[in-house]
């Protein structure tokens, strides 16, 4: 399911956000809603894709935010030529939307 920005932004209570690291520069967000991800969409319809941090945490800002984490899966051990591994490898850093050294989020 898909969730546009502007449906997001009438969203009466705040909600968490993913933003999954797709590439070293590129970026895109999913909206935890009852407890599913759901892809972060332009009002157009096309997948909402940043290619820098900054500029998905500009827009965020402006929404209904309750927590918000960069989730990054590595993939070093498929580099190295390991086998997989049964549980995934994902790096999870929670952020905050706006510049705020406390970390906490606006």
């Amino acid at each position: 399911m898909k969730v546009a920005i502007a449906e997001f932004a009438q969203f009466r209570e705040r909600v968490p956000v993913v933003i999954y690291s797709l590439d070293p520069a590129l970026y895109q967000v999913m909206v935890v809603v009852d407890g599913r991800e759901r892809l972060l969409v332009e009002d157009n319809g096309r997948t909402f894709r940043r290619h820098s941090l900054q500029q998905v945490r500009e827009v965020l800002r402006l929404l209904p935010v309750e927590t918000l984490v960069l989730r990054q899966f590595s993939a070093y051990d498929e580099m190295v030529g390991q086998p997989p591994r049964i549980q995934d490898n994902r790096l999870e850093i929670p952020l905050s939307v706006g510049d705020d050294p406390a970390g906490t989020v606006h």
